[in-house]
């Protein structure tokens, strides 16, 4: 293990007192995590805030064995420390990781194949909008949901975190991209960043829209993160050999008035997954294709994070309050050190 002299045994992070709202969350003193086998210790200069935070500290998704109980799932920084066999990074490496936890904290420990360099021209803020949003677009959107060029993608909840690198994505890759959003602003801003139409789910069915704007055809890749409620609309809204993916419920698990039926004649595809349960070794393989696909494309400023709010760590609860709101255009992002 490659501990410099001068590393630290406490850190600041982020607790929570107890499972419930967001005034539970409170500074906390620790001791500095040491990396293991494949892992490296990363100086947090930034850590991205994503729902599943939300979850974990309500109480309702306990990280998995094994992994920090620090919330964050993803930071940007540099690299403090090497455990036995990391090759590749050196001390002083700058890079954005997907986290198994950990990130809202000065020091986080993380598997070394998770690790990405920070793209060209990033700063910290920057490279912190990407693990979560690109992990999951990526095994999504284009692995699981096979989308190509020349296809029709429909992504709800477009001007999420996740929503809007998926539409920056899938319009950078060749699709013809529909999103749905919450407001008129929001649907703008969909539009702003490649989608071809953009949908207000409050004022519009996005079934008929979505029939009207393909002459009744309907999309090839549905990126779901709503559930329940959208479940037949969305197998409405997909033509033949089309593909439904679901990452998460946010409306809820159960599909009333779920019908089978259209599944079998236009040969639909259901599918879904959750990303922190994966293995590192399927993580470090989403990290390659990332590195290798779509880091070029942030390098070429053809698609970049979009950042709706930067709080400092100790403001940690009025992020979270922020996410619950949905108010948000993009990413918010804690900072955590200069």
């Amino acid at each position: 293990m490659d501990l410099p002299r001068d590393l630290p045994r406490e850190m600041t992070f982020v607790a929570v007192s107890a499972p419930g709202g967001a005034e539970n969350l409170v500074l906390s003193r620790g001791p500095v995590p040491l990396p293991g086998e494949g892992e490296v210790l990363i100086r947090v200069e930034a850590a991205g805030v994503n729902r599943p935070d939300i979850a974990q500290r309500e109480g309702r998704y306990p990280p998995p064995p094994g992994a920090s109980p620090i919330l964050g799932l993803e930071v940007a920084g540099e690299i403090a420390a090497l455990g036995p066999n990391t090759p590749r990074w050196r001390i002083g490496d700058r890079v954005t990781a997907l986290t198994n936890g950990g990130g809202y904290a000065e020091y986080c420990t993380v598997p070394a194949v998770q690790c990405l360099p920070w793209p060209a021209g990033f700063d910290a803020v920057k490279a912190a909008a990407l693990p979560e949003t690109c992990f999951t677009v990526w095994a999504n959107l284009f692995e699981l949901g096979r989308l190509e060029k020349g296809e029709r993608a429909l992504i709800h909840g477009g001007t999420s975190g996740i929503g809007v690198m998926a539409i920056q994505l899938a319009h950078a890759f060749g699709a013809e991209v529909y999103a749905t959003a919450g407001s008129r602003e929001k649907c703008e801003a969909c539009l702003a960043l490649g989608a071809k139409a953009a949908i207000d789910y409050k004022t519009q069915d996005f079934g008929a829209e979505i029939a009207r704007l393909t002459g009744g055809e309907g999309v090839d890749v549905i990126l779901d993160m709503v559930g329940g409620p959208y479940a037949m609309r969305n197998i409405r809204a997909l033509r033949r050999g089309g593909r439904l993916v679901l990452i998460a419920f946010l409306g809820g698990p159960k599909a009333p008035d779920f019908d089978l039926t259209r599944i079998m004649t236009h040969r639909l595809t259901l599918t879904g997954s959750t990303m922190r349960p994966r293995s590192t070794a399927e993580k470090g393989a989403i990290a390659a294709a990332l590195e290798a696909k779509v880091w070029p494309l942030f390098a070429a400023g053809t698609v970049r994070p979009i950042i709706h709010a930067v709080f400092p760590l100790a403001e940690v609860a009025a992020a979270h309050r922020l996410m619950e709101s949905s108010a948000h255009i993009g990413k918010i992002i804690l900072k955590v050190a200069d």
